[in-house]
């Protein structure tokens, strides 16, 4: 949640929320033609030729396969940009522990800078 926040690059954003309704809108009807072209084909199997059945087979294939490519690799492009964003996009504050060995108006110091961070932060 915290790379849709960041106020980083729109195109890759604007790319993600493409990618999810093309999916969201390819992935039924994939799946209603897959079914569709199946069904054509037990029918031709049993009524008709079986060039006609070999060639819707063909078909649902043809479209398993150039839907799955397409969901490999936009899954692989946004999870690559996504590890790219976690490698350079890391904020980390080290909080020094209050002993007994560091003066007091240290300590006051020490205390208003970790007052002072980010909420993108992360404290370790």
């Amino acid at each position: 949640l915290q790379w849709l926040r960041n106020p980083g690059p729109q195109h890759e954003k604007r790319t993600l929320f493409g990618d999810i309704v093309c999916f969201l809108f390819i992935t039924p009807l994939a799946t209603i033609s897959g079914w569709l072209c199946l069904r054509g084909a037990v029918d031709h199997l049993h009524f008709s030729s079986r060039l006609e059945a070999v060639g819707l087979i063909a078909l649902t294939v043809a479209l398993f396969t150039i839907y799955l490519f397409w969901t490999l690799v936009s899954f692989r492009y946004h999870c690559r940009l996504y590890s790219e964003w976690r490698r350079t996009n890391q904020r980390v504050i080290l909080l020094i522990p209050k002993s007994a060995n560091v003066p007091s108006n240290q300590q006051s110091l020490l205390g208003l800078q970790s007052l002072k961070r980010n909420s993108k932060e992360t404290i370790v």
